[in-house]
């Protein structure tokens, strides 16, 4: 299959999150949690125009996601798509008003269907991504999805991400490390929990349903920096999928392009 998608992941983690979706016409900014100096700098590293956004579409409300959006939305004249909850959780965060969308919701941006569905994460009124694009033979698609920050995978989840050629999703900690950290009990809980953060164990689970032939990359996404490493995550995912997909590691401060 022709790629008609292109990812640029700038940031993966904790500290920040910034992914930007190349489409046919233009680009999507999937959170903004980086500041615009860096969102440019590592853009420019990758050699993509921050010209070409057409949207913002913010995740969640959660401060990694979110506290760049102020500044950016300033110089930004496109919509800046989020749930009801998510913009009334975050009233004042963006210079613009926020575009409503439903977490279970289709619309098109930069050449791209995009499909919202519900995730499962400790604020209100969450979302992950699948963006697809008619390839013109038939009822083949082009497709990327994107989940992060879930506790579980959701129904509608499972089913958004199935055949992805590009899948990116959530390896955030390593059980015993999670386990044996330096976390209080509360975090760890809260981590862990159904409303927290995927495992390596929960991602690895879930692979065998979601990944079809069509599937030709995975990028495993914010990894935690005190309860991982992004060798057990590759190493969970590898040892889920086989030799089939090539599998990436997306962190905190290297911008790396899924072509």
């Amino acid at each position: 299959m022709q790629p008609l998608i292109h990812l640029h992941i700038l940031a993966s983690g904790s500290k920040g999150n910034a992914t930007l979706v190349e489409g046919p016409d233009g680009l999507v900014l999937v959170d903004c949690g980086i500041t615009r100096r860096q969102l440019l700098l590592r853009a420019g590293e990758l050699g993509v125009d921050v010209g070409l956004i057409r949207a913002v579409i913010i995740t969640h409300e959660h401060a990694d996601h979110v506290s760049g959006l102020r500044v950016f939305s300033k110089r930004f004249e496109g919509p800046v798509f989020a749930t009801k909850g998510t913009a009334e959780a975050r009233e004042g965060v963006c210079s613009r008003p926020f575009t409503v969308v439903d977490h279970s919701d289709e619309f098109e941006v930069a050449g791209m269907q995009v499909r919202t569905f519900p995730t499962s994460h400790d604020v209100n009124d969450p979302f992950g991504l699948r963006f697809s694009v008619k390839t013109g033979k038939g009822s083949a698609e082009d497709c990327v999805g994107w989940c992060t920050d879930t506790g579980c995978l959701t129904d509608p989840a499972l089913e958004a991400l199935h055949g992805c050629r590009v899948l990116g999703i959530e390896a955030n900690h390593d059980v015993r490390m999670l386990r044996d950290g330096p976390y209080p009990s509360y975090l760890k809980a809260r981590v862990g929990g159904q409303r927290g953060h995927l495992s390596n164990d929960q991602c690895a689970e879930a692979l065998p349903s979601l990944v079809t032939p069509e599937t030709d990359t995975i990028v495993a996404l914010h990894i935690s920096e005190n309860n991982n490493l992004p060798s057990l995550a590759k190493a969970a995912i590898v040892g889920a999928v086989g030799d089939g997909p090539r599998v990436l590691v997306a962190g905190q401060n290297r911008p790396i392009t899924v072509l």
